[in-house]
């Protein structure tokens, strides 16, 4: 019976790093994946560029991650973002950084990115079997393989990169949160993390569909609290639904508890401008068109899309002449440019999150090797962890750090 000095369960970014680096330090690896096109998920990230890292320090990347940064200090110290671009440029992918320090291969594929991995990692002998795995196989409390459909594969060491639940057409099924439950850990709670968000004023939205905003400010609040959970300037786009981009993705990796209602976003429409100085550019802007109907003289200031639904919240008469205009009422068109507030209805599905939030209870795992502490010989890389960051590289960034901790470990 062949024997492999680690056996890996998936193909994606944490078990293709996890395979190259374990087979350059001389082990034997044979690696399971269940889809027909290995390394699906990242072949469409970041809309198919695939950001791979962040140019950042530690530090950073230990900032943006929301669940959980604290376990990943150590594996991210022995991989860093600098070691990512360094390995990826020394296999021949050059790699440039664009806008928020994000890192893109120069061609824009994210093909390139993962077929470097498989290549890679089959130059350096890691044997691919295209198998369902459906239970990993003990001898007493060590894991020693894994039985599929067809075949069982047996291996020194056991290594769980399944990824989460997001995505679930390019092979994250969760399947991982189900051997690591067998294997007697905690899974927490699994929710979708960087995830488009309904709106209740869905109608608006829809209306403004397609616009797309540049520096505004997104606060997200939780309601009965003053203090925002979130607040970024950035970009963001409204939608048939609601709202998507950056910036509501990063804010939906704060909310922990969906209920209907709990949630709020308020959106900041001129944030380089306080409301004194804003009142000031709307009357100049009114001076150059005095005569006009209020409808007409948001043109310089606000996006075409935007107008109808401003003047509607306002409650101004649009076809008000300018010169007519009150104080109070110009007050209330600066409060809704400043704080223009979007209730959050609902997290749109699971199927359209970047990253999952949840996973393996990362206190069940050993920081500086991925070891669980409940079975011996049995790992948990990448997304099957409950860790989880921003948009940026940095959910990437974790996958590759936590899969070469792991094969550090192992090949030791």
């Amino acid at each position: 019976m062949e024997r492999s000095d680690a056996v890996i369960i998936g193909g994606g970014a944490a078990g293709l790093m996890c395979a190259v680096q374990l087979a350059w330090g001389g082990s034997s690896v044979l690696l399971i994946e269940h889809e027909r096109i290995i390394g699906k998920k990242l072949r469409i990230t970041g809309k198919g560029r695939c950001n791979v890292t962040n140019n950042c320090d530690v530090q950073t990347v230990l900032a943006n991650t929301v669940s959980n940064p604290r376990f990943m200090y150590s594996a991210l110290s022995g991989f860093a973002p600098e070691d990512t671009m360094a390995f990826f440029e020394m296999l021949g992918v050059p790699l440039k950084t664009e806008r928020g320090n994000r890192v893109f291969p120069v061609s824009d594929n994210a093909n390139d990115i993962a077929d470097c991995l498989i290549d890679t990692a089959k130059q350096a002998g890691v044997k691919f079997v295209r198998e369902n795995a459906r239970e990993i196989i003990y001898d007493g409390d060590r894991a020693v393989g894994v039985k599929c459909d067809e075949d069982s594969f047996f291996g020194e060491n056991i290594i769980v990169a399944t990824g989460g639940k997001s995505y679930p057409k390019t092979g994250s099924t969760g399947d991982g949160y189900t051997f690591a439950k067998a294997a007697g850990h905690n899974v927490t709670g699994i929710t979708p993390s960087l995830v488009p968000m309904v709106t209740a004023q869905k109608a608006e939205c829809a209306e403004m569909m397609g616009l797309s905003l540049k520096n505004v400010t997104l606060s997200l609040y939780e309601k009965g609290k003053e203090k925002a959970v979130y607040s970024e300037l950035g970009e963001m786009l409204f939608t048939h639904f609601g709202i998507s981009g950056p910036l509501v993705l990063s804010a939906s990796a704060h909310i922990k508890d969906m209920k209907n209602g709990k949630y709020y976003a308020l959106i900041d429409l001129k944030p380089a401008l306080d409301e004194e100085k804003l009142d000031k550019r709307i009357l100049r802007d009114f001076e150059d068109s005095k005569n006009r109907d209020f409808s007409n003289s948001l043109g310089r200031l606000l996006p075409a899309k935007l107008i109808p639904v401003i003047i509607r919240r306002t409650g101004i008469d649009s076809t008000k002449k300018i010169n007519q205009i009150t104080k109070p009422e110009r007050e209330r068109l600066v409060d809704e440019i400043k704080r223009f507030k979007l209730d959050i209805s609902a997290l749109r599905p699971i199927d359209e999150a970047i990253v999952t939030r949840g996973g393996v209870d990362v206190r069940e795992i050993d920081p500086k090797t991925m070891r669980s502490k409940k079975k011996q010989s049995l790992y948990f890389i990448g997304e099957v962890l409950d860790i989880d960051a921003y948009t940026g590289g940095f959910n990437l960034q974790l996958a590759f750090a936590t899969a070469n901790a792991c094969a550090a470990a192992v090949n030791n």
